[in-house]
């Protein structure tokens, strides 16, 4: 399998520049997820590293071949749309060999390929249903048949599971797993789910208008986002984020929340050495990091519960800190009447992040 580097691409649609300049070095057998909200320029970016779009400026190597003016079919990488693209008139055998058939393989390697693939899918007893026949994950494992039999240097897979509903898509992200680790592919995956990009994603890329926010494994970007946008858009729930302003007590940086109850909560100490007496900041905590039942001695805030969201063993605290919306999670050992009467949480402060308010970054120094 074949790396892709991407260096410093952009992509304008006229004078309307959409990906600004990006750069992303994706090693063999990889599989780097590419996440973010609608219109960020996630797919732009797979499609310019398919051949699908052209390329502004900058230039995609696949292999160590820069492939800027390559037409999409001698790129050797093979993509898995979001729609399946199966011909409804050939069972799922012809769906699966119409590109080595393209390619005049001789009938014996494509049988072959067309058995193997199969096999490897769960697809064996479908190979002469039609399309309309196949559920949609059945559907989605043709398609990803299809990319396999032709054995590329790269796979891309554009957002793949999002016409399957909840239960399937929870599966599929299993099955695309197990194949990944199976065929050591490298792989470019695009999503807007971030469950999906935690789970399957070697490395993640979050993207945001054109630009690439963060690039790290799964667990990295959860635990030391590099900026606001990163933090709120992986977790669910995401994380709180709620203004403060330094102010230093006793030669120590405190955050007080914004709001004139004078509450505050002590900066930890990764954060504490970047921070000024007066600076406006925000406090990011997840809501896993808000104690229900927190130990007199620790920090903690007043607050009012508005909603408590039962979800079985845990259950979602929707409130407000000085008016200051937030989300905690709760174990339901309590009852639920005792939740929504929760007037003070604690604050695990060692978990607690803080973002400069005027740039959004992370006041910790990041490796």
């Amino acid at each position: 399998m074949s790396a892709v580097e991407i260096n410093d691409v952009v992509k304008r649609y006229g004078a309307l520049e959409v990906v600004h300049g990006i750069n992303l070095s994706i090693q063999p057998k990889e599989f780097v997820v590419l996440v973010g909200p609608s219109g960020c320029g996630k797919s732009t970016t797979l499609r310019m590293v398919a051949g699908l779009e052209d390329i502004s400026g900058g230039t995609v190597s696949i292999g160590g071949r820069t492939v800027n003016k390559v037409a999409p079919k001698d790129r050797d990488v093979a993509m898995v749309f979001q729609n399946y693209a199966l011909y409804p008139h050939l069972d799922v055998a012809e769906n699966i060999a119409f590109g080595l058939r393209v390619r005049r393989e001789k009938k014996d390697v494509v049988n072959q390929a067309v058995a193997e693939a199969a096999h490897i899918l769960g697809l064996t007893d479908y190979l002469k249903r039609k399309p309309a026949d196949l559920s949609g994950g059945q559907r989605q494992r043709v398609a990803m048949g299809r990319a396999i039999v032709r054995k590329p240097k790269v796979f891309l897979f554009d957002e793949p599971l999002s016409n399957l509903d909840a239960k399937l898509r929870t599966h599929m992200r299993a099955e695309i797993k197990l194949l990944h680790r199976r065929m050591e592919a490298t792989s470019i995956y695009v999503t807007h789910d971030q469950v999906e990009a935690m789970t399957l994603a070697d490395r993640i890329v979050i993207m945001n208008n054109g630009h690439i926010e963060q690039v790290g494994s799964p667990m990295d970007v959860f635990l030391e986002p590099a900026n606001t946008f990163v933090a709120s858009f992986i977790g669910s729930p995401p994380m709180n984020l709620i203004d403060a302003t330094i102010s230093m007590v006793d030669g120590r940086p405190r955050g007080v929340i914004a709001g004139g109850a004078g509450q505050s909560l002590a900066i930890p100490g990764a954060f504490a050495r970047n921070t000024r007496d007066g600076q406006a900041v925000k406090l990011g905590i997840r809501p896993e990091a808000m104690l229900v039942n927190a130990e007199a001695s620790a920090e903690a805030v007043d607050c009012i519960i508005d909603l408590v969201e039962p979800l079985g063993a845990e259950a979602l605290l929707h409130g407000r800190i000085d008016d200051h919306p937030f989300i905690a999670k709760a174990e339901t050992l309590s009852a639920i009447h005792d939740l929504a009467n929760v007037r003070r949480l604690g604050v695990d402060t060692s978990r607690m992040h803080v973002f400069d308010t005027e740039t959004g970054r992370t006041l910790k120094t990041l490796a």
